[in-house]
């Protein structure tokens, strides 16, 4: 059987890319610095960089990051529209970044690369370990902007969920080139027309910039995705992160017929179990993950042939994780207590895939806080372009206002119980918006259906643990 970590040193630990800003640049530095996989979410950094600013950068690490960054007339720009010096007043609005679109702004572009470029140099800061970042493939307009300014930083790995990955190679391929990097972006209604997303490094970077291409691992949830992937040299990555349904977030839709428990559920089946065996013929190192924060479930999935696992709410809840204080608190006792619920909720993501969704109080899961919400989509990285009868392209998402969403062509049933996974992400962190009328943005919560983990890290005496707690009770006992 293969070892993978002999023949080509990969990590036997993957920390998973977590939320929004979840799995940010402390939480991925603290894991690489003990050897093993450091990621961060790839996922709305240039509103994180930018709310941050606003709040006056305190330890002035977004502004020690861009005064790296290439190109010093897009730092300067963007300290000029986003820092205050000192924060804004308590209750003032963040300002807003520009939204995701076909035809972005120069401005826009910077800033999503900018970003990019900060939360990878932050997590590289001062040590040799490896770094990744993890992108949803369903987040399209921002992807070639996002990965040239990851790879700028020098990011070791890219992961890649939420969709068909299938471009990505070929992406990275062209980035570390110094091409021009486009993907394809599907526009509902779009027909035979192709239309694409890209970035143009010379725009960007100022000077000529030696790249090195990063590995890419594809995100997949079966067998039958990976074949396919790795088929062709176009679209075959480096390696796969297997994900179980029980993991955070978003997760695949059951394979075949749909059903529901009792709760309302998708319900997986046989069709939804990976066939390992099948997955080890492709000859490319995979990672198991979704409820294997355990070092026998570990153990099991190398003996099974994988070169480890990913392991995500371990993490999420750690110390250096972004989750706001108070929420990370409250995941943590209510857990222990036996009285956390985290459901698959089939329709709350405007994605169409399942998402994992915390019961916790004061968070839009629950059904009070959700009906009392302004319904509102200021930062819009899931709204998916469409075709216009007179074949412009416009952008909506179901969870954006009622009256707009139907404006734009889309059905009225397709809005019930959506929430603004957007907003509800970043306010997890403390980031959320300060509306007008004195309403912030109330938090969405998820994490894995696991937490069995939590006794075993906590020990006897204490309320909170570190990344790297995580790593040795994990790695403790395995060898080579």
């Amino acid at each position: 059987m293969t070892n993978w970590r002999v023949e080509r040193d990969w990590p036997v630990l993957i920390q998973g890319g977590m939320g929004v800003g979840v799995s940010g640049w402390p939480l991925a530095r603290a894991v690489a610095v003990t050897g093993q996989l450091g990621v961060v979410s790839g996922v709305a950094l240039d509103t994180l960089l930018a709310r941050r600013l606003q709040l006056g950068d305190p330890g002035a690490n977004i502004r020690r990051a861009l005064a790296s960054f290439p190109s010093a007339d897009v730092s300067e720009q963007i300290l000029g529209r986003y820092f205050v010096d000192g924060g804004l007043d308590p209750g003032q609005p963040f300002r807003l970044v520009p939204r995701l679109s076909l035809e972005p702004s120069q401005q826009a572009v910077d800033l999503i690369v900018a970003a990019n470029f900060v939360e990878i140099f932050l997590a590289k800061e001062g040590h040799d370990g490896l770094v990744g970042v993890n992108y949803l493939e369903k987040i399209q307009m921002a992807t070639p902007a996002a990965a040239y300014g990851a790879m700028l930083a020098g990011v070791d790995y890219v992961l890649v969920g939420a969709g068909i990955p299938a471009e990505f190679p070929s992406l990275l391929d062209a980035l570390a080139a110094g091409h021009t990097g486009e993907v394809s972006v599907d526009v509902i209604g779009a027909g035979a027309a192709r239309y694409t997303a890209g970035v143009r490094p010379e725009l960007i970077s100022g000077a000529d910039v030696e790249l090195h291409r990063p590995r890419f691992l594809a995100i997949v949830a079966s067998h039958v995705l990976a074949s396919y992937l790795a088929r062709e040299a176009r679209t075959r990555p480096d390696g796969f992160v297997v994900e179980g349904p029980v993991a955070g977030g978003h997760n695949a839709p059951p394979r075949g017929p749909l059903s529901f428990d009792e709760e309302g559920q998708p319900v997986y089946g046989a069709r939804d179990v990976v066939d390992l065996e099948k997955l080890a013929t492709l000859g490319l190192p995979f990672w198991l993950a979704g409820a294997y924060a355990s070092r026998e479930l570990l153990g099991a999935a190398l003996e099974a042939g994988a070169a480890g696992i990913q392991v995500g709410s371990a993490f999420a809840l750690c110390e250096e994780s972004g989750f706001d204080a108070s929420l990370k608190r409250a995941f943590i006792e209510s857990a222990l207590s036996g009285t956390l619920h985290v459901r698959t909720d089939p329709v709350a993501s405007p994605t169409g895939f399942p998402f994992k969704v915390a019961d916790l109080p004061g968070t839009v899961a629950e059904p009070e806080v959700y009906a009392q919400r302004r319904r509102v989509c200021e930062a819009g990285y899931l709204r998916v372009p469409y075709r216009k009868e007179d074949g412009d392209v416009g952008y909506r998402c179901p969870a954006e206002p009622l009256s707009a969403y139907v404006r734009k062509g889309g059905k009225v049933e397709d809005t019930a119980e959506r929430r603004c996974v957007c907003n509800g992400l970043i306010a997890a962190i403390g980031l959320g918006q300060r509306h007008r009328d004195g309403a912030v943005e109330p938090p969405l919560a998820t994490i894995g259906q696991d937490l069995s983990f939590l006794p075993g890290l906590l020990g006897v005496g204490r309320d909170s643990y570190k990344a790297a707690d995580v790593v040795a009770y994990l790695l403790q006992g395995v060898s080579g």
